[in-house]
């Protein structure tokens, strides 16, 4: 794996498994809260977060096997590492900064392949990890590696990029950065999508590792 400088900033992660482990199936929230998102958006992405916690606890085997970490942006916080459903208690964030799109994206690999490592190390088997990305603006560094990266990743199988623009988003832009075509949430609709995402990473964890789940698009999304 060809290290960024962010990897070297990513903790331990505080999981600990066991050899009769779970499967795990990991995801990682790239949230943009830069100043656009002061106000009603930083709020409602809260709350949004919040639910997906609640939701998540709700279904047994997935508050096993769903492991979150979270990375905000602007600028980017490096300081995350993945915690399991029932562990997971988002901290409240604050809007602020910039756009460092490139910037949180590879920090986001880094920490996927490393948390690769651990499962590996402890025999753990693991799903297909996720990286979904939420923003409302226009990088403000250089996104082009992060999207090579994104592409190659896809390609490999490595993980799967869902990229979500929020009112104000560059779609054309998020366009050239997933493989998949970027949605757009459906004004503050944060909630109604956290729960589409706790839905779907409930079903990916009841299904057997390495099986496609067909995952229907969420009311909170409309296509561009």
């Amino acid at each position: 794996m060809k290290q960024t400088p962010y990897a070297e900033a990513i903790p331990l992660g505080s999981v600990q498994y066991s050899d009769s482990a779970d499967p795990r199936c990991p995801c990682v929230l790239v949230l943009d809260r830069s100043g656009s998102m002061s106000g009603a958006p930083i709020e409602q992405l809260n709350v949004g977060l919040q639910k997906l916690r609640f939701e998540l606890l709700k279904d047994e085997l997935a508050a096993r096997r769903v492991e979150i970490a979270v990375i905000p942006f602007g600028p980017v916080v490096r300081q995350s590492s993945f915690q399991s459903a029932k562990d997971f208690r988002p901290e409240t964030l604050r809007a602020g900064g910039d756009t460092p799109t490139g910037a949180a994206i590879e920090y986001a690999i880094d920490l996927i392949e490393l948390q690769k490592r651990t499962y590996k190390r402890n025999n753990v088997r693991y799903y297909r990890p996720w990286i979904i990305i939420l923003t409302d603006g226009q990088p403000t560094d250089d996104w082009l590696h992060a999207a090579r990266r994104i592409h190659e990743g896809e390609a490999a199988r490595e993980f799967s990029f869902f990229a979500v623009g929020v009112r104000g988003a560059d779609m054309d832009l998020l366009r050239r950065l997933s493989v998949r075509e970027p949605l757009r949430l459906q004004g503050l609709a944060f909630s109604e999508f956290f729960v589409w995402l706790s839905s779907s990473l409930a079903n990916v964890s009841n299904s057997p590792v390495g099986e496609a789940v067909a995952l229907p698009l969420p009311s909170a999304w409309s296509s561009d």
